[in-house]
């Protein structure tokens, strides 16, 4: 959890890019509507989905910044990956069950190896060596090995019986859910209340000028809440689009269903959120480029993972935690890595590239998975 963000102007250069990028928005929706080559409208609605996801955080700080930081904090916790939870349950919806699964393991991946890595590299590169809270890495650490886990008991209870009944198994996913909700709830109450001064990890502005900062007023609160209602409804919108197009795409280019729900889909729904990242890095605030890469990766294995297996049971989809056993061990060598490497709260290039390096093996594995 991160306390708010300063205000920022609607002029800014993150910003000037995004409203370019949305033109892909309409020329998404003219491509489905035009039956242009599926694959030419996957690319577009990729694409038009970056900025909405864009525009859907920076909505989200700017409204944290005048709601203040408990509720605040509870914005980011909701909508901090509300671009991926979108797209999950679009995919969901289609019945493409085993892309959805797939895309929650590549979050994962890609928030803790990916993103840190990332991060730690381009960070590295400028500061020989950079530090962050390791107490709060600590925490998320042993936060996530409970997510995992979460993830591997489904798997182990089918390897290690002859016959597990179906409703066994989702009857065990519905209670694993129920209680990864729990737990989620409950670190909201110890990073906002109980033990808010840990999270307080001096978010910088990155792109307002000391002299204009100072001078900088509230954000309208309501024009950003029409932002970020706007925001979301344009993330929905254009995943029916990018989720319609996404099977025939993916198998013009000869990708299986399991890789293009780890690389691709993850990539799409994340990219924003990958590039605030990597920039607060190289603007030596590693507390929040760590606090954004495990953050999200608690989001997605806390909140993401149950709410996708308790919708997935309300709308008839066979939505359950029993994930390939391949998934499952790069979870693990992803979680232990990291770990490993955030334990003493320092952090330099070369370790960045040991995560990138992890990332890329994994990539190619899953790439060459024959399912």
């Amino acid at each position: 959890m991160t306390t708010a963000a300063k205000p920022k102007s609607l002029l800014t250069l993150t910003n000037l890019v995004s409203f370019g990028l949305l033109l892909f928005v309409p020329l998404a929706v003219w491509a489905e509507h035009a039956e242009w080559d599926p694959l030419v409208v996957f690319a577009v609605s990729a694409i038009a989905i970056v900025p909405l996801a864009m525009w859907l955080s920076t909505a989200t700080e700017e409204v944290a910044v005048v709601t203040g930081p408990s509720i605040g904090g509870l914005l980011n916790a909701v909508f901090g990956n509300a671009t991926e939870l979108i797209i999950a349950v679009v995919a969901l919806k289609a019945g493409l069950v085993g892309v959805v699964k797939a895309s929650i393991t590549g979050s994962l991946l890609a928030n803790l190896l990916l993103v840190m890595g990332l991060s730690m590299l381009v960070g590295g590169i400028k500061y020989k060596e950079q530090e962050f809270a390791s107490i709060i890495a600590r925490i998320n650490g042993s936060t996530m090995t409970l997510a995992v886990t979460a993830l591997v008991l489904p798997a182990l209870l089918i390897q290690t019986s002859q016959v597990v009944a179906p409703e066994t198994i989702e009857h065990l996913s519905v209670t694993v859910a129920v209680v990864l909700l729990v737990v989620y709830i409950l670190t909201l109450v110890f990073s906002l209340k109980t033990h808010s001064y840990l999270y307080d990890v001096g978010v910088e502005d990155l792109e307002i000028d000391p002299a204009a900062d100072e001078h900088a007023e509230k954000p309208n609160l309501w024009l950003w809440v029409g932002v970020l209602l706007t925001a979301t409804l344009g993330v929905a919108f254009v995943s029916e689009i990018f989720v319609a197009a996404l099977e025939e795409a993916t198998a013009t280019l000869g990708f299986t269903e399991l890789f293009s729900g780890v690389i691709l889909v993850p990539l799409v729904g994340g990219a924003a959120e990958y590039l605030t990242a990597v920039r607060v890095a190289a603007k030596n605030n590693m507390d929040l480029a760590v606090s954004i890469s495990m953050g999200s990766s608690l989001l997605v294995a806390l909140l993401i993972v149950p709410v996708l297996v308790l919708v997935g049971q309300a709308i008839g989809q066979p939505m359950d935690l029993n994930f390939n056993l391949f998934e499952v061990v790069a979870v693990i060598i992803a979680v232990a890595l990291v770990n490993l490497i955030s334990l003493d709260g320092r952090s330099n290039w070369l370790e960045g590239v040991l995560l990138l390096a992890t990332f890329v093996i994994l990539g190619t594995a899953f790439y060459f998975h024959p399912v």
